[in-house]
């Protein structure tokens, strides 16, 4: 999976979005999704799941919080939803944490509440008025209080997808998996580094425990993970290998 820095993925230089700072700068529209393409997987939420196991696979990070994502690659900053126009595949579902930037919700020092903050590095934080975060008041536009509102909620899903992931893990059902790849002239890949649920010990799960689940809403998380497994010959079938991708971007 593609390694994290101490940073969120995707973000550089995210700063709290205030008047005063950013007054003068607007969200352009359009510019795609270049930031995606280098990473190979995303965090997903739970109210996702239902649609994102009919696009990617979806396993759990290794460590002690996992966390289910969508496999977008089996290569190393390899993403096959983005082209290379950094357009989004068309007809393909796109995870909320990608949808999210250049916003995202940051702790304060003493974790006791959410900022929404900008990456003022992003290409689509441009200066200018056509879509500012802030009118001439000094107020938060709709568009800033769109992005409040979806960082909320995701923060919200994401403490709960959290706890679901954490069930998981404490009841022992995430079992590490590898995914061995033969591409359609013969080379190889491996995908290490990930977890996905044992459905014969889930199926195991005692009566009150089981019902325990369902009460918190968590069965439906299981079965959409575990079909998502059938995504992954698609995902694989859109696998080049690196010889004919290396034509493709030179004749391009």
């Amino acid at each position: 999976m593609t390694t994290q820095t101490s940073l969120p993925l995707f973000y550089e230089q995210p700063r709290p979005l205030a008047a005063g700072v950013h007054d003068n700068l607007s969200l352009a529209g359009n510019t795609g999704f270049a930031y995606a393409a280098k990473t190979n997987a995303v965090p997903l939420v739970a109210t996702e799941l239902p649609t994102a196991c009919r696009h990617f696979p979806i396993v759990f990070t290794d460590g002690e919080q996992p966390t289910p994502v969508a496999v977008l690659g089996v290569r190393g900053q390899e993403n096959l939803f983005v082209d290379a126009q950094g357009q989004w595949r068309p007809g393909t579902y796109i995870p909320a944490y990608v949808r999210r930037y250049p916003f995202i919700f940051m702790e304060n020092e003493d974790r006791s509440q959410y900022t929404l903050c900008v990456d003022e590095k992003a290409a689509a934080v441009v200066e200018g008025r056509d879509n500012p975060f802030f009118d001439e008041a000094g107020e938060p536009t709709a568009l800033a209080r769109s992005a409040l509102e979806f960082c909320r909620d995701y923060q919200n899903q994401h403490a709960y997808t959290l706890e679901f992931a954490r069930a998981l893990a404490d009841a022992d059902l995430l079992i590490e998996n590898r995914a061995d790849i033969t591409l359609a002239d013969g080379q190889r890949l491996a995908m290490s580094g990930f977890k996905v649920i044992d459905e014969a010990k889930f199926n195991k799960l005692p009566e009150a425990e089981f019902l325990r689940w369902r009460a918190n809403g968590w069965l439906p998380l299981v079965y959409c993970h575990l079909l998502s497994i059938n995504t992954w010959p698609s995902l694989i079938d859109q696998v080049q290998p690196v010889a004919a991708t290396e034509e493709a971007a030179a004749e391009a």
